[in-house]
């Protein structure tokens, strides 16, 4: 989730998210971001310090919030100044990083993808399921020494399967982590999606890993052969 109170912002962030992979929700005002964060699993939060239109719910009183109601996804806290005082302050609410505007993209993925790694407690940045590795840093996929091309979203559906391998993950998780809650397209686009991957990941190599679990959902595991 991102919560942005300038509209320009917001988008430019939103679009290099998306083109990463990424699925973004923005929310512009503190209330909303409150309601909005306690709702949805969200991964990573990035919160802006400044928001609008309610001064009195800015950043700091939406991670404390946030905290308050148990939410436990990391928080990226922006900043438009090197200020001491408003980065102590942020901790202090539980906040788990900062990054100062004006920042690059790529500084924003590399924390972003920093929060990922420490929420869920992994020490290697190349996730791995059986010959089957996927770099989030590199952006690259591969099956033993071959390279794998995905379309973002495929890269980013296959991420989040690794990151929870051998676990059911239903159609509602795959939405609600790889698409975004505005989601209105076609019904079928997990199903496609799937049967895309497996174009990819497992056919060419005589694998079945990607599995279909009838009436839960779906299960990356080691080699399985096809």
């Amino acid at each position: 989730m991102v919560v942005e109170d300038s509209v320009k912002m917001a988008a430019l962030i939103r679009r290099g998210l998306e083109e990463a992979g990424y699925a973004v929700d923005v929310v512009h005002g503190g209330e909303e971001a409150v309601w909005a964060g306690a709702e949805n699993p969200y991964d990573v939060v990035i919160l802006d310090i400044v928001l609008g239109p309610s001064p009195s719910v800015d950043g700091f009183e939406v991670c404390r919030r946030l905290r308050k109601t148990n939410v436990t996804a990391p928080v990226l806290m922006l900043t438009a100044r090197d200020a001491v005082e408003d980065r102590v302050r942020g901790l202090d609410v539980g906040a788990d990083d900062y990054l100062i505007k004006p920042f690059s993209l790529q500084e924003l993925l590399a924390r972003i993808r920093a929060l990922a790694r420490r929420r869920s407690g992994e020490r290697s940045p190349v996730l791995a399921v059986g010959t089957l590795a996927l770099d989030p840093a590199r952006r690259e996929v591969r099956r033993g020494d071959d390279r794998i091309d995905l379309t973002a979203k495929e890269f980013a559906l296959l991420e989040h399967f690794m990151r929870h391998p051998n676990e059911v993950l239903s159609r509602t998780d795959l939405l609600d982590h790889v698409w975004d809650f505005a989601f209105d397209g076609d019904s079928n686009v997990v199903e496609v999606h799937i049967r895309n991957l497996r174009e990819k990941i497992d056919r060419p190599f005589g694998l079945a890993s990607l599995e279909t679990v009838r009436g839960a959902g779906y299960r990356l595991r080691d080699e399985v052969s096809g």
